[in-house]
């Protein structure tokens, strides 16, 4: 077992799976991640950066057989808000969606804010605008896992 999770009461594994939102779709992530962009603005969130990593470790000599795609996203009021009274949580912005390759389908992937979020439930303001920011991420991967064009 990982020496990080030694003692915990999960496995390594049910770990990653109780800190991850997870959405499995049967299109092509090519189509998936050409959707990002637009799909982002639609639901008020910049897009940041956008990774290619299948490209990027294979330019690096390292090539893998999926494809894989990070996009960084980014609310401006939420993140504000959140700097201000809690900096501590820079380290989890921004935003993240994974969208990768996994066993003949592809998967969209966050971080599951739900657990970090209550811990900021002594500012009700932010509280609210942070957990309606993190539905409005998975309404928007939904979307975008649902999506032909």
């Amino acid at each position: 077992m990982n020496e990080i999770f030694e003692g915990a009461f999960l496995p390594s594994e049910k770990m990653i799976e109780m800190f991850t939102y997870k959405i499995v779709s049967n299109h092509l992530i090519e189509q998936i991640a050409q959707q990002v962009p637009g799909v982002c603005e639609q639901y008020k969130f910049s897009l940041l950066q956008t990774y290619v990593y299948h490209e990027i470790v294979e330019s690096k000599g390292f090539p893998i057989k999926r494809k894989a795609y990070v996009f960084e996203i980014c609310q401006a009021k939420a993140a504000a808000a959140m700097l201000t009274d809690y900096p501590h949580f820079s380290i989890f912005m921004p935003c993240k969606i994974a969208i990768y390759e996994e066993n003949e389908h592809v998967v969209l992937s966050t971080m599951n804010m739900e657990i970090m979020l209550n811990t900021v439930t002594s500012s009700p303001e932010i509280f609210n605008e942070t957990t309606t920011l993190f539905e409005t991420l998975k309404t928007m991967m939904n979307s975008l896992s649902n999506n032909y064009k």
